[in-house]
């Protein structure tokens, strides 16, 4: 698949007129690769399908608008990499769809009747006793990075993961997952390794050289997995092809 087009139709490939929901991720965990999620939702709302939006990666990696991406549900982790504490997250729901969500824990607000406010919020907002101190700091995490130009912070650090890419796949020669485009990756970018040891190899890079890491087998097919945030810089993308270099990954690593 080289194109969003190619992506879509080859998960439509896979829709039954049973199918009901759609779940998908916007920026994958293991190959952070990032989805045509709107042109899905688009679809998807045509056939009368709901879609629910995996987007632990994507708050402060991409830019994200709910309201034109079109999901039904869409979830989010704050703490990656919009900068905020772990703990901080959100689920978005389209006001249509509400009434399908319902509380895993039910608490204060249940069934109340106060004029004007989403029942959804009713249910949703309290959970009991509940250290919520993460939740209120997301919106100094969004001024914060408003503050100090982070849409230019983001295409430094996407220049850097690009640079990274052609570096790594130039050391084992194999090909990229995707194109060397935005729309594919931002900020993290997996790349294919040779037949490995990804445990010992992983184990390796932290043990002699300090470096953490994700080494992962994925269909089959070792893959490194490299995130930039801002306080990155070419330094640490020289100790890794260092390190990678060292323990011969242009050559099929042992166990």
């Amino acid at each position: 698949m080289t194109t969003p087009e190619s992506v879509l139709e080859q998960l439509w490939a896979g829709v039954t007129p049973r199918t009901r929901v759609i779940f998908i991720s916007h920026i994958t965990s293991p190959t952070a690769l990032t989805w045509p999620v709107a042109a899905i939702c688009q679809r998807a709302r045509a056939a009368g399908i709901l879609t629910v939006v995996d987007g632990a990666h994507a708050p402060g990696q991409i830019a994200l608008a709910l309201s034109s991406l079109g999901a039904d549900f869409y979830t989010g982790n704050c703490h990656k990499w919009l900068c905020a504490p772990k703990g901080a997250a959100f689920l978005f729901a389209r006001p249509a769809v509400q009434h399908l969500i319902e509380p895993l824990i039910i608490s204060w607000g249940w069934e109340s009747e106060k004029p004007g406010q989403s029942r959804f919020i009713d249910y949703l907002e309290w959970t009991g006793t509940h250290d919520i101190a993460a939740y209120l700091s997301v919106p100094a995490a969004i001024d914060f990075q408003a503050a100090y130009a982070w849409d230019s912070v983001r295409r430094s650090c996407h220049a850097l993961v690009a640079q990274a890419r052609q570096q790594v796949n130039a050391l084992t020669g194999l090909a990229p997952i995707c194109p060397d485009t935005g729309d594919w990756f931002a900020q993290m970018a997996a790349m294919r390794l040779p037949p490995c040891d990804t445990e010992s190899l992983k184990e390796r890079l932290w043990q002699e050289w300090q470096i953490e890491v994700p080494i992962i087998t994925w269909n089959q097919t070792p893959l490194l997995r490299i995130s930039i945030q801002a306080y990155n810089d070419e330094a640490d993308l020289a100790r890794l092809i260092d390190a990678l270099r060292h323990v011969g990954l242009h050559e099929p690593v042992a166990s």
